[in-house]
């Protein structure tokens, strides 16, 4: 059997229409980047026949609801084999913290590998309602082995988050860089081999 992979994207997120109206507004479209295929984009391939990658497209992700990604994630569950690896970059880092420690699995998850999520909470970097339980313990006990990617020149999500979930989840698995930004790279190797050799 396959070993099976979900993969949840990142997106945007506001707390009013208005905020995501005026961030429409200011945005420099760069259609090079636009266009250009990342590391998600050849998951399948880089990892090869042994693994099935699956990679929902969120609701709404540049003005992402929780509840709607919650419902949307939902659908996909009866499809989700025991021993499934989670992989959630960026709003879908915390979108998988967020909804493991609310609510109960009913699969057997391997590992949960988390690319510079945000660590939002009611009084930390607001994030409209991908708002961290107080605890995160229910994560812990049912995501698996742990892995966090971060760089420390991350221009969207600061180091300062992972050190947040590092702080209240100390047996994760952190694998800091220096220079990879917010992931926005065609090639992942660091990620590839911890699926590989360590899930």
């Amino acid at each position: 059997m396959k070993q099976q992979i979900f993969a949840i994207h990142g997106g945007g997120a506001f707390d009013t229409y208005e905020a995501f109206l005026e961030d429409l507004r200011s945005i420099n479209l760069d259609l090079s980047r636009a266009t250009r295929e990342g590391w998600k984009q050849s998951l399948q391939e880089t990892l090869g026949d042994d693994f099935e990658v699956i990679q929902p497209r969120m609701p709404n992700a540049n003005n992402a609801k929780y509840l709607e990604w919650k419902i949307w994630f939902e659908k996909h569950i009866p499809f989700m084999q025991d021993g499934v690896i989670f992989i959630g970059h960026s709003l879908g880092g915390i979108f998988l913290a967020k909804y493991l420690s609310e609510e109960t699995l009913p699969k057997t998850i391997r590992a949960t590998l988390l690319v510079a999520p945000p660590f939002n909470t009611e009084t930390e970097h607001p994030l409209a309602d991908f708002i961290l339980s107080a605890s995160l313990e229910k994560f812990e006990k049912q995501a698996g082995t742990i892995y966090f990617f971060q760089s420390k020149d991350d221009e969207i999500v600061p180091y300062a988050n992972v050190e947040s979930y590092t702080c209240v989840l100390p047996r994760a698995h952190l694998i800091a860089f220096e220079d990879r930004g917010h992931f926005h790279q065609a090639t992942f190797s660091e990620l590839i081999e911890v699926i590989k050799n360590n899930c």
